[in-house]
C-alpha cells in the first residue's frame, strides 16, 4: 500500500485535490482501471511518495519499503549536499555506508565500478536524478535487491520506468531492462531549490507526449505496431495543469515543480503498463540519443532532456508540414549508406544501428504498399493525428517560460552537427517516425537545412 493513504499529505493551493500523489496512489495501490478497457493496471512499487517537505520523514520513507540487510546510500558530490547527508543521517540507526559517486555517467564502466562497490551490500538507496537513479536501478536488478530512490531535480522520467538509459562500451546509449525502484520519494522545496536547467530539461521531456504520440499513432495505423491509450490517459489532466505553469517552472515555483513531477511520474508509470517508453520517446528522442552518442568534443554538457525540448520542436515543425498537405505524403525504397555510417559511427555502432534501420527501411515493394495504405487512410489518419498536436509556436513559447533553450544554438551545439543529428537520427532506433517518411521522400535534408 502507498504510504501517502496512511499518512495524508498537506496540499497547497493548486496541488491536486487530494494531494501531490493523488491518482498516482490509485495507480500504485492497484485501485485504478483503465477507461478504454476496463482492465486494471499494476505497477511493481510499493510507494511513491510527493510532499513539500519531506524533512523528519526520511527513515519512515526507507522503512516502509523493507530494504534488508546493510544499506548503502548512493550519490554524487551534487546530491549529496542537496539531501544525501540529510538521508543518511536520518538512518544512522541502520549504519548505513555512503558511496558519493565522483561525477558519474551512466555507462557500462561506470556500471562495472559500482557493482563492484555495491557488492557486499544487501539494499541500497539512491539519492539523485538521472545517472544515479540509472546506475543504482541497473547494478540492483541483475540479481533482484530492492532499492528506493529520492529525487533531486525533476529532470527526467525515469525515476519510476523499469528500464534504465545506459551507454554500452561500443558508445551506443541504449534503454536496458532493469526494475522499479521500491519506492519514489520526492522533497518538492529540495527539488525546487535545484538549478533551473534541471527543471527546464524535465519540461522538456513531457513537452515531447504530442510529437511521440502523432508519430507512435502513425506506426500503429500504418503498420499494426503496439499502441496504449492508456499511458496518455493518466496524464492528460495534469499535462495540461502542467502546460499552464510553464513560467513557474522556469522560477522554481514549488507549485510548478509539483505538477512537473505529476506528469514525469505518470508518463514512467505508462512504461509499467506497456513495457514500452512510445508513448513519450519517438523521432524526438532519437535526435537526442544520436547528439549523446556522436556530439564528442562537440557536447556542450546539456541534458538528455533539454535536448528533447528543442527536438520537439523540430519533430513538431516537421510534423506540420506532412499534416498541412491534404495529399498523402509518399515514399521511395530507404537508401541505406551503410559506408557512410561506419564513418560517422565507427563500425561497432553502425552494426548495431544498420540492424535497427534495415528493420524498418523500405524495399520498393514495400514502399508502394505504403503508399497505397497511407493514400487510403490519409483524410481519416490526418485528423486523428491533428488531434495530438500542440501547435509548434504555443510549444515553443512553454519551453522558453520554462527556462529551456529553444533551438541548438540556444543549446551551445554546433549547427552543422544538430543538421546531421536530425537527417540521421532514424537510424538509431527501429521506431519508425514521421521522420522516416520525410527522409524517404527525399525532402529531410532540406528540412534540416532550415532548422536552427
Amino acid at each position: 500500500m502507498s504510504m501517502v493513504g496512511d499518512r495524508p499529505q498537506t496540499a497547497r493551493a493548486g496541488a491536486p485535490a487530494g494531494g501531490w500523489t493523488a491518482l498516482i496512489d490509485e495507480i500504485v495501490d492497484g485501485r485504478w482501471s483503465d477507461p478504454a478497457t476496463g482492465r486494471t493496471m499494476t505497477v511493481p512499487y510499493d510507494s511513491v511518495v510527493i510532499a513539500e517537505s519531506l524533512a523528519g520523514r526520511e527513515a519512515e520513507l526507507v522503512a516502509s519499503v523493507d530494504l534488508p540487510g546493510r544499506l548503502a546510500v548512493v550519490a554524487d558530490a551534487a546530491t549529496y549536499e542537496a539531501l544525501g547527508r540529510r538521508v543518511a543521517e536520518a538512518l544512522k540507526d541502520r549504519d548505513p555506508t555512503v558511496i558519493v559517486l565522483d561525477h558519474p555517467h551512466a555507462d557500462m564502466a561506470n556500471v562495472a565500478a559500482l557493482r563492484e562497490k555495491l557488492r557486499s551490500f544487501n539494499s541500497a538507496v539512491a539519492v539523485g536524478s538521472g545517472t544515479v537513479n540509472d546506475l543504482v536501478k541497473y547494478v540492483t536488478a541483475e540479481d533482484g535487491r530492492r532499492y528506493c530512490v529520492f529525487g533531486t531535480a525533476a529532470s527526467m522520467n525515469g525515476y519510476t520506468s523499469t528500464t534504465a538509459s545506459i551507454t554500452l562500451d561500443s558508445g551506443l546509449k541504449v534503454s536496458l531492462p532493469a526494475q522499479a525502484p521500491a519506492g519514489f520519494f520526492v522533497d518538492l522545496g529540495v527539488s525546487a531549490a535545484a538549478p533551473r536547467r534541471l527543471a527546464a530539461a524535465g519540461f522538456g521531456d513531457c513537452l515531447a507526449r504530442s510529437v511521440a504520440q502523432v508519430d507512435w499513432w502513425l506506426s500503429h495505423r500504418l503498420f499494426g505496431t503496439t499502441y496504449s491509450q492508456s499511458a496518455y490517459a493518466i496524464e492528460e489532466a495534469d499535462e495540461r495543469e502542467l502546460n499552464a505553469r510553464a513560467a513557474g517552472i522556469g522560477r522554481g515555483e514549488v507549485e510548478a515543480v509539483g505538477y512537473l513531477y505529476r506528469v514525469l511520474t505518470l508518463c514512467g508509470l505508462g512504461v509499467s503498463f506497456t513495457g514500452l517508453s512510445n508513448h513519450g520517446s519517438m523521432g524526438e528522442h532519437q535526435i537526442s540519443h544520436y547528439i549523446d552518442c556522436f556530439a564528442g568534443k562537440r557536447h556542450p554538457g546539456t541534458l538528455h532532456g533539454q535536448q528533447v525540448g528543442v527536438a520537439s520542436l523540430t519533430m513538431a515543425r516537421l510534423q506540420q508540414r506532412i499534416l498541412d498537405s491534404e495529399t498523402p505524403p509518399g515514399v521511395k525504397a530507404t537508401i541505406v549508406d551503410e559506408a557512410d555510417m561506419v564513418r560517422r559511427m565507427g563500425p561497432a555502432i553502425a552494426a548495431q544501428c544498420l540492424e535497427e534501420l534495415r528493420r524498418k527501411a523500405f524495399t520498393p515493394q514495400s514502399a508502394s504498399a505504403f503508399n497505397d495504405r497511407i493514400a487510403g487512410l490519409w483524410p481519416e489518419l490526418r485528423e486523428e493525428l491533428r488531434a495530438f498536436v500542440i501547435p509548434e509556436p504555443e510549444m515553443r513559447r512553454m519551453l522558453s517560460e520554462a527556462g529551456g533553450a529553444t533551438t541548438a544554438e540556444e543549446l551551445g551545439l554546433d549547427l552543422a552537427f544538430w543538421r546531421e543529428a536530425v537527417i540521421h537520427s532514424r537510424e538509431m532506433r527501429n521506431r519508425f517516425s514521421m521522420i522516416d517518411i520525410a527522409a524517404d521522400a527525399g525532402w529531410l535534408e532540406d528540412f534540416a537545412a532550415e532548422e536552427r
